[in-house]
């Protein structure tokens, strides 16, 4: 099992946790059931579960009827998987708005493994 840890910023909040625990029993039992998947799976979970996005930043794709969700992630050095971003998708590409949110905690992530 690969181990996978919720992003916690300066405040001790935990965002992807935040956006699980808003959404409906079903829809986040989709995505956790995903999640569950990319601990077993680790390094080679395969698309259509896990995609690259940029650079170290991947994302995982869950689905829920019509909802498309994301969770958007990074592997540290590690080897542990570190949620960063969710939010539902409703657009055919990745908003580049999105992918700012999780560059830039990945950034606060990996300083913060350093320091």
């Amino acid at each position: 099992m690969w181990p996978v840890e919720f992003y916690q910023n300066e405040n001790g909040q935990e965002p992807v946790r935040d956006f699980l625990l808003s959404l409906h029993v079903k829809p986040r039992g989709k995505i956790v059931q995903v999640i569950q998947i990319l601990s077993e799976f680790g390094i080679d979970l395969p698309f259509p579960y896990s995609s690259q996005v940029e650079g170290r930043l991947r994302e995982l794709r869950a689905r829920y009827g019509k909802n498309q969700y994301r969770v958007l992630y990074y592997c540290d050095a590690n080897r542990i998987f570190v949620l960063l971003h969710a939010f539902e998708k409703r657009s055919q590409k990745l908003p580049q708005r999105e992918i700012r949110i999780a560059m830039e905690r990945m950034i606060a992530d990996r300083k913060k493994q350093e320091g």
